[in-house]
C-alpha cells in the first residue's frame, strides 16, 4: 500500500514521498526496508537515526530524519495501532450455520449469523445481526447475544445472560459461572446459596482468554461499555466493572467489588471484596486492595498505599539488610557508652 493511501486512510498529515511502498509494519528498533513504523516513547529516540524503516508515525515532523518520508498524527501510538488494520484485518472463517451445530427450535437468530461446528444454542437464546460464533460453544437457555458480537472457540455463556452489541470473547473465556457462595451449617458442612442472578456484558467490551465472570447471587455483575479484560481475570459475584477499564492479566475481584470508569488494575492485581474503587484509580502490578480507594489515586503494593509512597519504600527496602547491621551496631556502641558511664558514676570506696 503506498504510504499517500495510508496517510488517506488515517487522516494524518504525511511528509514525504506519497508514492512510496509500505509491505508491512514494525517496531523501530527492527523495522527494515519497506516498513512502517512510529516513534511515541522518548526511550526509542535513539533509534531515529538508525532505522531501517522507509517511513514513520512522529508527532512533530521536525523528527523525521533526512531521507525518510513519515506521517504526523498527534497521536503516533494510535495511528500506528490503526494502521495495523490496513494491513492485518481478522481472518475470515466460513460464513453461515454449520451442519453439525445444535440449535434450539425456539432460538431466534438474525440475519448473517455464524455458528461453527459443535456447537450448541440452547432454547430460548436470542443472537442478533452478524453474530459470529465458532466451534465448541456452548450458549445456555435464555442467553441474548448483540449485534456483530464474536465468540472464539470453546466459550461458554450461562443461562439468562446478556451479551450487547460488538463484545468479544477469547477463546475459553466462560461467562454466568456460579458464584463462590456457601453458609455454615452447624455441623460445619457447607450450603451451596443459589446463585439467581445473571451477568451483563455491555456494548463493545472484550474479554481475554480463560477469563471467568461469575452470576450474581441475586441481581446482576455487570461489565461497563468499552472496558476491555485481559486473559485470566476472575470476576467474583455481584460485582461491577465501569467504562472503558482495563483489566490486565490475573485480576481477581473478590465478591460485590464496584469498580468505576477509565479504571486501570494491572497485572496480578486482587481486590478483597466489599470495597469501591474509584473513577480513573491505577493500581501498578500485584497491588492488593483490602479496602476502598478514592478516585484517581495511583495504588501500589500490599497493603496499597500511595505509589510515591511504595516508590520510597521500596528504594528502602533493599537497605534493610545493611541499616540493620548499622542499628544493632550504633545500640552496640551506646550499650558500651552507657556501661562506660555506669562506672565512671560508682561512688568510691572510703579508706
Amino acid at each position: 500500500m503506498k504510504l499517500g493511501e495510508i496517510a488517506q486512510h488515517l487522516q494524518v498529515a504525511l511528509v514525504g514521498d506519497a508514492e512510496l511502498e509500505i509491505h508491512d509494519l514494525a517496531p523501530i528498533e527492527a523495522a527494515q526496508a519497506g516498513h512502517l513504523t512510529f516513534l511515541s516513547n522518548k526511550k526509542y529516540r535513539r533509534f531515529l537515526p538508525t532505522t531501517q524503516a522507509a517511513a514513520i508515525i512522529v508527532e512533530d515532523a521536525a523528527d523525521v530524519p533526512t531521507g525518510k518520508s513519515g506521517l504526523v498524527s498527534p497521536t503516533p501510538y494510535l495511528t500506528f495501532a490503526q494502521a495495523m488494520w490496513l494491513f492485518h484485518p481478522l481472518p475470515q472463517f466460513a460464513k453461515g450455520i454449520h451442519p453439525l451445530a445444535v440449535i434450539s427450535s425456539s432460538a431466534v437468530l438474525g440475519e448473517q449469523v455464524t455458528i461453527g461446528p459443535f456447537t450448541v444454542i440452547g432454547d430460548h437464546v436470542t443472537i442478533a445481526d452478524r453474530v459470529t460464533i465458532l466451534s465448541h460453544c456452548s450458549i445456555y437457555p435464555g442467553v441474548t447475544i448483540g449485534e456483530n458480537s464474536f465468540l472464539h472457540s470453546h466459550c461458554i455463556v450461562r443461562e439468562h445472560c446478556q451479551l450487547g452489541a460488538r463484545v468479544t470473547l477469547q477463546n475459553n473465556v466462560t461467562i454466568g459461572t456460579d458464584g463462590f457462595g456457601y453458609a455454615k451449617q452447624p455441623d460445619h458442612a457447607w450450603f451451596k446459596i443459589p446463585q439467581a442472578g445473571i451477568v451483563i456484558i455491555e456494548d463493545e467490551v472484550e474479554i481475554g482468554a480463560g477469563s471467568t465472570i461469575d452470576r450474581a447471587t441475586i441481581g446482576a455483575t455487570v461489565i461497563g461499555k468499552g472496558t476491555k479484560i485481559d486473559n485470566l481475570v476472575q470476576i467474583g459475584h455481584g460485582s461491577s466493572v465501569g467504562q472503558n477499564t482495563l483489566l490486565c492479566a490475573q485480576v481477581g475481584l473478590a465478591g460485590s467489588t464496584q469498580v468505576g470508569n477509565e479504571v486501570i488494575l494491572s497485572g496480578q492485581v486482587g481486590a478483597a471484596g466489599h470495597l469501591t474503587i474509584g473513577d480513573r484509580v491505577i493500581a501498578t502490578a500485584q497491588t492488593g486492595i483490602p479496602s476502598s480507594v478514592e478516585p484517581g489515586r495511583i495504588i501500589s503494593g500490599y497493603p496499597a498505599i500511595d505509589n510515591k509512597d511504595w516508590l520510597r519504600a521500596s528504594a528502602v527496602f533493599a537497605q534493610l539488610p545493611q541499616l540493620n547491621k548499622q542499628v544493632r551496631a550504633l545500640k552496640a556502641e551506646l550499650q558500651e557508652l552507657k556501661n562506660s558511664l555506669n562506672t565512671t558514676a560508682a561512688p568510691t570506696e572510703e579508706h
